[in-house]
């Protein structure tokens, strides 16, 4: 998927969203999906989407990627993000971000709410994240 699609896709969304963006050889992206994952899947969270955008390198595309998420048993949306100049989609996520990962965006269209979180984030602080998105 390019950026300006994916850039669509959030600000369209219907429901509230978690967009995180990880590649397979980034430990701590790795780490922190489970508990993503996990945490989404409780009563309270199921209107939650979680998409998983991956920026691992074009020849790990598609079955690198593909093999890697069955392996760690993602249940959760799988995007490649086809873009090779984090210069320029980085900003159009956020102004902030830099390109370092894992990074996370937090939106919920219908309460106006966005944001951008730059770092990992641990399970008790995403809790606090995901109740903040949610209500």
């Amino acid at each position: 998927m390019k950026i300006g699609a994916l850039v669509h896709l959030i600000d369209t969304s219907t429901c509230p969203t978690i967009v995180n963006f990880w590649a397979g050889w980034c430990k701590p992206c790795v780490h922190e999906i489970p508990w993503f994952e996990k945490n989404i899947k409780s009563a309270e969270y199921t209107s939650v989407k979680l998409i998983l955008v991956n920026l691992d390198f074009a020849s790990n595309y598609p079955n690198g990627i593909l093999k890697f998420v069955k392996e760690q048993g993602y249940t959760s949306q799988v995007i490649f993000l086809d873009e090779t100049n984090a210069d320029v989609f980085c900003h159009q996520i956020d102004k902030s971000w830099d390109g370092a990962i894992p990074v996370s965006l937090f939106v919920n269209n219908a309460k106006k709410y966005k944001k951008f979180y730059d770092h990992q984030l641990p399970e008790p602080q995403f809790k606090l994240a995901l109740n903040e998105l949610v209500h």
